[in-house]
């Protein structure tokens, strides 16, 4: 089933996507990737950081974004275009995850969604913010 069209969004629109982050998935995220960093796998190493504990991928979080604006908003059949990350506090095992696009602008003539992108903790803090341009599906010719 394909995603939105642009014809069928409006600003303010949005979709969200929730993960809790278990240990598991910063070592399959680890493995896939490459990223090793001892900062996300060693807890030992952890400790002796700023952060006291083994802290969450930044980009893992970014693959939520993904996952809402792929699965939901605009949907299915949406092309990646360009992100923009900020990265604004760390992400630990356990913290429950929301990753939430809204779309900011739309330009029917070039079908592009500026979508505003952010990711937020169970406690509500801002951990990630930017914004997405993609393009969404068009509509299946008749």
């Amino acid at each position: 089933m394909p995603g939105k069209t642009i014809s069928e969004m409006k600003i303010g629109d949005y979709a969200e996507f929730a993960k809790t982050i278990a240990e598991a998935d910063i070592y399959l995220f680890a493995g896939l990737t490459g990223d090793l960093n001892p900062a996300h796998v060693n807890e030992e190493y952890a400790r002796e950081t700023f952060f006291k504990t083994r802290i969450a991928h930044g980009i893992l979080q970014a693959g939520f974004i993904s996952a809402a604006i792929g699965m939901q908003l605009p949907g299915p059949g949406t092309i990646y275009i360009r992100q923009e990350l900020n990265f604004l506090a760390p992400v630990r095992i356990g913290d429950t995850v929301t990753a939430r696009v809204e779309v900011a602008e739309i330009n029917a003539e070039k079908n592009r969604v500026v979508l505003k992108t952010t990711c937020r903790n169970q406690n509500q803090e801002t951990v990630l913010d930017g914004q997405a341009l993609v393009s969404p599906p068009k509509s299946p010719k008749k």
